[in-house]
């Protein structure tokens, strides 16, 4: 495409999601705003939504209005399978944290293919997945009595075989963005009787998914990126329905129990997706989800792929011809089919870069330490198709260039905070 301001705003003209964008606050127009593969924007809907929750169904209906409440996370879960993930009614379920629904899973999932075959001694995941993901599925492994094992090749799958109890991948690489293909790793997986998790959390929202077309089995995935539904947002579990009463969770809470409020008894899991549960769900935040899932069905998830490509590539290419004379250089797949709807840039000063975009040139990216062939770290720009026009992608990458060539990156810190 022609990389100039006129060319973008034209876009922006024909944008068929172009409304969206007025249904979230944007406090500073002004400000870029290109983290939404970290933190999506607030709707304006989740304002009023959660006030009413606050308001009415506690402070007014107390305990009251728990009836209402307490399916809330399979209800919500079936909107996330239709409007998001591509999944049958059932197999969904809204609540904890995705590192938590990553470890019920994995960890049952695991035992399960042990039990079955005890040779099955190894969960194997890539050693560029996200640091959380390899933290869990350690702990699994040691509490199993298990072996971690680290591939840096997930699409060969070399490292998978009869040893192996469980593969656990994300869609999409936190770092670069790679976008792997997942109902072939899938097939190739299970012709040599491994399961495979997926963590959905920078693909849901953003890239179509299909889980039932893929034949996925199980995944996790958060909701406050590209779902929009807030910090700390509760996260959700897919389990295919035909494993479901196969899969025993290693915490057994009462909200997983059978007959929940027959308290003196056995623990005797639910049926269906509902004995994934554990304690009680995060009433506050599930009308918030179900909000983003809502606007996701509204955009079309293949609108928003479409529009994830044309902003991605935009960036990719004004990368091209203003950043790689600066020494940046684009670490994400050219191919828009092998990527998310991130791109991440690498250059030896990204962390002064970062902090200089935020603090001097109004744009908000974000920053992800680097390691081997990115040892000065990764500066990702996450346009959100929902509210995020190419405009702003036009504007962020001309004031990134700017900031640059005139060395005025060089005065900030590139001592690591807290929060990067």
């Amino acid at each position: 495409m022609p990389l100039d301001r006129e060319t973008a705003l034209g876009l922006d003209a024909a944008d068929p999601l172009a409304s969206l964008r007025s249904r979230f606050v944007i406090a500073d127009p002004d400000l870029i705003y290109l983290d939404g593969n970290s933190l999506g924007r607030l709707p304006g809907a989740a304002q009023a939504a959660l006030h009413e929750t606050m308001t009415q169904r506690w402070g007014e209906d107390l305990v009251r209005a728990w009836p209402g409440w307490i399916d809330e996370p399979t209800r919500i879960g079936d909107v996330l399978a239709e409007s998001v993930l591509g999944a049958q009614p059932g197999e969904v379920m809204v609540g904890d944290s995705t590192s938590v629904n990553l470890f019920k899973l994995a960890a049952a999932a695991a035992a399960s293919a042990q039990a079955t075959d005890p040779r099955r001694t190894v969960i194997v995941t890539n050693e560029a997945n996200f640091p959380t993901d390899r933290y869990v599925l350690g702990g699994v492994a040691e509490l199993l009595g298990m072996q971690l094992r680290l591939t840096t090749g997930a699409e060969s799958l070399a490292d998978v075989g009869a040893d192996t109890a469980l593969l656990s991948l994300s869609h999409v690489e936190y770092d670069t963005a790679e976008r792997r293909d997942l109902a072939a790793i899938t097939d190739a997986a299970r012709a040599r009787g491994v399961r495979v998790l997926w963590d959905l959390s920078h693909s849901a929202g953003s890239v179509p998914i299909r889980l039932t077309e893929a034949g996925a089995e199980l995944a996790v995935g958060c909701t406050y990126k590209y779902l929009n539904s807030g910090p700390g947002a509760p996260a959700y579990l897919y389990v295919r329905r035909d494993l479901q009463g196969l899969l025993q969770t290693p915490i057994r809470g009462w909200f997983g129990q059978r007959d929940q409020f027959g308290m003196e008894r056995d623990y005797v899991p639910a049926e269906g997706i509902g004995r994934f549960a554990a304690g009680t769900p995060p009433i506050l935040g599930l009308p918030l989800v179900e909000i983003g899932a809502n606007l996701i069905a509204e955009a079309g998830i293949d609108r928003l792929a479409a529009k994830s490509a044309r902003l991605t590539t935009m960036i990719i290419e004004l990368a091209d011809e203003w950043l790689t004379p600066l020494g940046f250089r684009v670490v994400t797949p050219r191919d828009p089919a092998a990527r998310g709807a991130h791109v991440s840039l690498a250059h030896a000063s990204a962390l002064k870069i970062c902090r200089g975009l935020i603090e001097e040139a109004g744009v908000i990216p974000d920053f992800r330490a680097g390691a081997g062939a990115n040892p000065g770290g990764l500066i990702r720009l996450g346009p959100a198709p929902l509210y995020t026009r190419h405009v702003d992608v036009w504007d962020a990458m001309a004031r990134l260039r700017d900031l640059v060539s005139g060395g005025a990156h060089e005065k900030f810190s590139s001592e690591p905070g807290r929060v990067t």
